[in-house]
């Protein structure tokens, strides 16, 4: 197309910067994003305050459930916070398909941010004294229950109710909403503002993107954690709501560079029809050479012309080989499941066993003034844990980006998206073990009286006295699978989808990612059941001392070590059908010349 076409909207609708130069340097691979570095430089900092946010409200959610705001148990805390988090990548294919088949990537994030920070001021709304009673009325006389009624010899309380939920599951599902429409698209509009530089440059742009990803994570790690656990919660969740009010400011500021497209139209009705037909060939037993001959036609029906336009035939024939390239990757993206299992579960039952670990003072002081010496400092914020993933991968991704995958193309022994997310599937498996491990020798310790009461705010947890830093070694295993299975996922899903289902199959895969929360969540929620009882500690309110979180995560890990199996032999059989394809038109193009 030409350029000036294009700039202008062109009969395709595709509108590129009219102001965009190409590289002039004749090696241009070495500048490969020359003429985009505005339009990719504004994505990547979108991307950055929108991650500063995500995980500015998440990484303490747990804590702010558990808290004396709400006084949600631990295990209730944990299968909420998966429950968002799942949600968050569940939904996600609905925006990938208002995208492709109505707004374009554009005008879909663009709503999306929208949503995002209208639901993203209900968090610091419900953290307001003076505003949560206008929203969730009075706490309820059952759930104030003195922390103290935690200690070993404990108090027997009843179980106890939901303060503000219907408030905080509509507030998260709004969130989630934006959350995932916003993911199923920045991602591909991203790769748009390159993708005509060749698949080398949507490469490295994935491991950019996912570099700027981290670097949200660590800023509201070290910021935005360490105000909700040491100074409160109403400060804590304004900052993600004013990271999201930057994102879209930016977003809105950079739109004249944009390469955008326009909808393309959703495919998924006439995928549905080719299906049909495909059914309804089947069980008329219509040959295969003639179904072959005629991939969209459907049964004659009433008030169905016979004759189809060559344009309704193309469409159709399109939705067929759609329907195929479904068939062909779903299998792998399916197959993930259990590793999203895992992976979800840093943000959620590695956070809950960190907050019974040991956790060391800030500029430790205490105030020896009183018979009661009374502890002043502040505690390292739990969520901090989470940084030796993110460092991982702020480490990782530019070593391999500039070093390490280069060396290995150029001995030709760069592994497939395939073979490298068996291997990230790999470190998930152990990295839930090492928790598992960590887990039955916390629970030693309790059993020994070997605890320490900790406040964390205003709360009171009792602890293993083992220091915090030996849960390090699982978030740096989960943080080098992520490296392996979740980025070569991502090129995987953009690279073999149809560029009319791009968006779709985007957020197909973050839905499916999603799905793995939601089946943590599920599973966690039947071991709290009285009559399983791994996770059913009513008598240790607030606290898991009496759970035995160490069998869910040896079961997430055998889990996951079947599921390996079942990868290895699902990408083995898809790189055997890709190598056949590729001999064959090689031949057919040899045949023709």
């Amino acid at each position: 197309m030409d350029r000036q076409d294009g700039a202008m909207g062109g009969q395709s609708g595709e509108r590129r910067p009219l102001l965009e130069k190409e590289p002039s340097d004749a090696r241009w691979t070495q500048f490969i994003f020359s003429g985009r570095k505005v339009a990719c430089g504004a994505i990547l900092l979108v991307e950055i305050f929108e991650r500063l946010a995500f995980f500015g409200i998440v990484s303490n959610l747990v804590l702010y459930l558990n808290s004396y705001l709400f006084n949600w148990g631990g295990p209730q805390s944990s299968q909420t916070a998966l429950l968002f988090l799942g949600a968050s990548y569940v939904l996600s294919p609905l925006g990938g398909w208002l995208a492709d088949a109505y707004l374009g990537r554009y005008w879909t994030i663009l709503a999306s941010l929208l949503l995002y920070l209208v639901a993203a001021c209900m968090l610091p709304a419900t953290a307001s004294d003076d505003i949560r009673p206008y929203l969730c009325g009075a706490m309820p006389e059952i759930d104030i229950i003195p922390r103290s009624c935690n200690s070993s010899s404990g108090c027997d309380t009843q179980p106890h109710s939901h303060y503000c939920s219907p408030i905080m599951y509509t507030g998260l599902l709004l969130l989630a909403l934006g959350i995932s429409s916003v993911k199923a698209n920045v991602t591909s509009f991203g790769a748009d503002q390159v993708t005509d530089r060749g698949p080398e440059a949507t490469r490295r742009f994935f491991n950019w993107f996912y570099w700027c990803i981290n670097i949200g994570a660590i800023l509201a790690l070290l910021l935005v954690a360490f105000i909700q656990q040491n100074v409160n919660f109403l400060i804590g969740y304004a900052i993600p709501a004013i990271s999201v009010a930057l994102a879209l400011l930016i977003f809105l500021l950079a739109a004249p560079y944009f390469i955008t497209k326009p909808p393309t139209g959703s495919r998924i009705p006439a995928m549905v029809r080719a299906s049909l037909a495909s059914c309804w060939r089947s069980r008329r037993g219509t040959p295969d050479q003639t179904t072959h001959n005629r991939v969209g036609d459907l049964p004659p029906v009433v008030g169905d012309p016979e004759d189809r336009t060559e344009e309704d035939a193309a469409h159709r024939s399109e939705a067929k080989a759609s329907i195929k390239v479904l068939c062909k990757i779903m299998p792998v993206l399916l197959s993930l499941i259990p590793y999203w299992m895992v992976y979800f579960q840093m943000q959620s039952t590695y956070y809950l066993q960190g907050l019974h670990l040991r956790l060391p003072n800030l500029f430790s002081t205490q105030n020896t003034s009183s018979s009661s010496s009374k502890d002043e400092s502040y505690r390292i914020p739990e969520a901090w844990l989470l940084m030796a993933n993110v460092i991982v991968l702020l480490v990782l991704i530019p070593l391999k980006d500039r070093f390490i995958d280069p060396f290995l193309m150029r001995r030709n022994l760069f592994p497939s998206a395939l073979k490298r997310m068996a291997l990230g599937m790999f470190f998930g498996l152990t990295s839930v073990f090492v928790a598992g491990i960590l887990e039955t020798e916390r629970l030693l310790y309790v059993q020994q009286g070997l605890v320490v009461n900790q406040t964390i705010g205003r709360d009171v947890y009792f602890a293993a006295s083992l220091p915090i830093w030996w849960q390090i070694p699982q978030y740096l295993l989960i943080g080098i699978s992520e490296i392996f299975a979740s980025i070569p996922g991502l090129e995987f899903a953009y690279s073999e989808a149809p560029k009319s289902m791009q968006a779709v199959i985007m957020g197909l895969f973050f839905g499916i990612s999603g799905v793995g929360s939601l089946l943590g969540s599920g599973l966690l929620s039947l071991l709290s059941l009285p009559s399983t009882g791994w996770m059913y500690c009513p008598k240790d309110y607030g606290n898991i001392n009496k759970c035995h979180m160490d069998f869910y995560f040896f079961l997430l890990g055998g889990i996951q070590a079947v599921t390996l199996l079942v990868f290895v032999l699902i990408s083995v059989n898809y790189e055997r059908k890709e190598r056949n394809a590729c001999r064959l038109c090689v031949n057919e193009g040899n045949g023709s010349t």
